[in-house]
C-alpha cells in the first residue's frame, strides 16, 4: 500500500527543487540583463578624444591672465610671451557621451619601452572645468609661468616635437582614458595627431 504522507514529501521536494532550480536561472538572466544594460549604459557616457581636423575653425584659448592663444583646427596654439608658456590643443570628441578633461602631462617624445603614458601623479591638473560635447570640438590648454618644469617644457617646444598626454573622463568622473597626442612644427603651424589610447577604468582592448 502505497504510503501517501512520504510521496506527498517527496513531491513537494521535487517542487521545491525545480522553484528553487526556476529561481536560480531567473536570478542569472536577470543580472545577465542587469549587466548588459549597465555596459550599454557606459558605453554610451564613454568620450573619445583625437585631433580636430584642419577644416574645423580656429578656436581661441583665453588664459587667467590675459593672454589670448589661437588654435588652429588639426593643431596646437604655443606661444611664448615674457619667458612664460602658454599651449593649447584643438580636440574632437568622436565617443558618444561627454567628455569631461582632468589634466595633462608634456614631455619628450617617447618610443619603445619608454612608449608608456606619464605616471598620472605628474599629470598636471586643470584649474578650470573644460567640457567637449560629443561630435563637437574643443580645447585643451596648460600655462607655464612659474612652474619648476618651465624651462623643460620650453627646450622641448624648440626643438619643434614634444608629446601630451591627456586625461579625461565622462562627465560622472569615470571611464577615465589616456590619449597621447605628438606635437611637431611644420612651418609657423603646429600639427597634433593621436599616439595611442590607455584605459585607466577599463581593461585595455590590447
Amino acid at each position: 500500500m502505497a504510503d501517501w504522507v512520504t510521496i506527498s514529501a517527496l513531491a513537494s521536494a521535487g517542487g521545491t527543487l525545480v522553484l528553487a532550480g526556476t529561481t536560480y536561472a531567473s536570478v542569472r538572466s536577470g543580472n545577465r540583463a542587469a549587466r548588459v544594460a549597465e555596459l550599454s549604459l557606459l558605453a554610451a557616457l564613454r568620450p573619445l578624444m583625437v585631433q580636430s581636423s584642419e577644416e574645423d575653425p580656429t578656436l581661441h584659448a583665453n588664459f587667467a591672465d590675459g593672454v589670448l592663444v589661437d588654435v588652429p583646427g588639426g593643431g596646437a596654439g604655443v606661444e611664448i610671451q615674457n619667458g612664460r608658456l602658454y599651449m593649447a590643443l584643438s580636440l574632437r570628441n568622436v565617443g558618444p557621451g561627454i567628455g569631461v578633461l582632468h589634466g595633462a602631462h608634456v614631455g619628450a617624445v617617447r618610443i619603445g619601452e619608454q612608449a608608456e603614458h606619464a605616471p598620472l601623479e605628474e599629470f598636471r591638473r586643470l584649474v578650470r572645468d573644460l567640457y567637449i560635447p560629443p561630435g563637437r570640438i574643443g580645447f585643451w590648454q596648460i600655462a607655464f609661468r612659474d612652474d619648476e618644469r618651465r624651462e623643460e617644457v620650453i627646450e622641448l617646444v624648440r626643438t619643434g616635437r614634444f608629446r601630451v598626454d591627456l586625461l579625461y573622463g565622462d562627465y560622472q568622473g569615470g571611464q577615465r582614458v589616456v590619449t597621447r597626442f605628438g606635437i611637431s612644427r611644420e612651418g609657423d603651424a603646429w600639427r597634433a595627431a593621436v599616439v595611442r589610447h590607455w584605459q585607466i577604468d577599463r581593461p585595455a582592448p590590447r
